[in-house]
């Protein structure tokens, strides 16, 4: 929650908290919010816990965080060892590279297959296009 409030930060604001709220009233107000904290997060566990509930037994291990769209394809796409894709599985399977190379394939064999035509000194001429729509 506070990953992102560096040494600095927090040295402020509790600086900022004695002058505003002054060195008396700070504890009880620390106290209030701790309250207010654990009070929240009890509410979120006991609604996570009736869905759940509702949902039937076959999802009490049903885990919220799972809905998150980084976690699910963590979870599902990228792990290898509950039956998921697999990272190398889902390359390949984006990769265009191996239908690219069919094709040029292709092409190469039927550039091999189709007759030339002749320069006038009988060898094969490099500037002479060869025309497709013959085959």
């Amino acid at each position: 929650m506070l990953s992102d409030v560096g040494p600095l930060e927090l040295i402020t604001l509790v600086i900022l908290a004695v002058l505003l709220f002054g060195p008396d009233k700070l504890p009880e107000l620390i106290q209030n919010v701790a309250g207010f904290i654990r009070r929240a997060r009890e509410f979120s566990e006991s609604a996570k816990d009736e869905i759940r509930s509702e949902l039937g037994p076959e999802y009490q291990d049903f885990e919220f965080e799972d809905l998150h769209p980084k976690t699910f394809i963590r979870k599902h796409v990228l792990d290898g060892e509950q039956g998921g894709l697999g990272l190398d599985e889902v390359r390949r399977a984006l990769d265009p590279r191996a239908e690219l190379a069919e094709a040029a394939e292709a092409v190469r064999e039927a550039a091999d297959e189709s007759p030339r035509e002749k320069a006038p000194s009988g060898r094969p001429d490099a500037k002479t296009p060869i025309d497709l729509r013959k085959l």
